[in-house]
C-alpha cells in the first residue's frame, strides 16, 4: 500500500560513540529518508544519567558534510541554550555545507539538568514560552539579514502542543510542527493549531505535521496519515539498529 508519507530518523546522542553516530546518520541517509534529527541536550535523558552524551551542533555540522540528500536539524534545539541570532548564523552555515539541507528545530526548552548544571536560568514554563515567543522574530529577521544568505530558503520547525502558547507560536512562525502519539492526543492538538490557523489568517497547508514514533506504533500509520501526519519521525535508541527505519521506509511506499 502507497501512503505516500515522508520519513526521519531521530538519533539519540546518547550511550554511544560517535562512530556509532556517525555510522547512524550515514544509514539513515543511504536509505534514503526526508530527514535526520538529533535532539539538543547535555545529559542522556533515560538510562545511565552519567552515560555518554553528544552536543548536537556540532552532530549536524558533520552531518551536513557527510550526507547527501536528508534534509537535517535539531528536534529540537533548546531556545534558552544559544542567543536567538547566533543560532540563526550556526544554522546557515549548516545550510551552506548541506547545499541547502537545513532545518531550524526550536522550542522552548525542559530538561532541568541541563539548565541547572551549565548555569542556564531555568524559570517556569510560562518564563521559558516568553523566551521563546521573542526569540522567534529575532531568528527570523537575523536569516533574513545574513551575509551571505542561507543557500535556501530554511524551514523553522517548532517542538510541542502547549494549546495556549506554543500552538500558536507554531501558526505564526513555523513550517514544520512537530509532536508525539498517542494518536487521539495529537488529533486534538492538531485541530488546536488548525483553530489558530485561522484566527491569525495562516494557511493550515503551510504547516508540514509531523509525528515521533517509535517502532512499536507502526501499526497505526494508515489512522495517523489519515488524521493529518505527513511526517514519521522514527526515534532511534541504541543500539542503533536500521531494520525498524527500513520497515518505516518501505511502509511509505518508496
Amino acid at each position: 500500500m502507497t501512503r505516500n508519507f515522508k520519513v526521519g530518523y531521530q538519533i539519540h546522542p546518547q550511550h554511544c560513540t560517535i562512530d556509532q553516530i556517525r555510522e547512524a546518520y550515514r544509514a539513515a541517509d543511504a536509505l534514503g529518508v526526508d530527514t535526520i534529527w538529533v535532539w539538543d541536550h547535555m545529559y542522556p535523558l533515560y538510562g545511565d544519567g552519567g552515560g555518554n552524551h553528544y552536543a548536537s551542533t556540532p552532530i549536524l555540522a558533520a552531518m551536513a558534510v557527510e550526507t547527501r540528500s536528508a534534509h537535517l536539524g535539531a528536534l529540537v534545539a533548546s531556545n534558552s541554550y544559544r542567543n536567538p541570532e547566533f543560532y540563526a548564523y550556526e544554522v546557515a552555515a549548516m545550510d551552506h555545507l548541506s547545499s541547502g539541507r537545513a532545518i531550524l528545530g526550536i522550542g522552548a526548552g525542559w530538561f532541568e539538568r541541563d539548565y541547572r548544571e551549565y548555569g542556564y536560568e531555568f524559570g517556569d514554563a510560562p518564563f521559558r514560552l516568553r523566551e521563546l515567543r521573542a526569540a522567534l522574530p529575532r531568528i527570523k529577521a537575523r536569516l533574513a539579514k545574513l551575509l551571505p544568505p542561507p543557500a535556501g530558503r530554511i524551514p523553522i520547525m517548532i517542538g510541542g502542543a502547549g494549546e495556549k502558547v506554543t500552538l500558536r507560536l507554531v501558526a505564526e512562525h513555523a513550517d514544520m510542527w512537530n509532536t508525539f502519539p498517542p494518536l487521539e492526543s495529537w488529533r486534538h492538538k492538531n485541530q488546536v493549531l488548525n483553530e489558530w490557523c485561522a484566527k491569525l489568517g495562516r494557511d493550515p497547508a503551510a504547516i508540514e505535521r509531523t509525528m515521533s514514533v517509535n517502532a512499536d506504533q507502526f501499526g497505526q500509520l494508515d489512522e495517523c496519515v489519515a488524521a493529518g501526519v505527513q511526517h514519521f519521525i522514527l526515534r532511534g535508541p541504541q543500539p542503533f539498529d536500521m531494520r525498524p527505519l527500513q520497515e518505516l521506509v518501505k511502509l511509505s511506499g518508496r
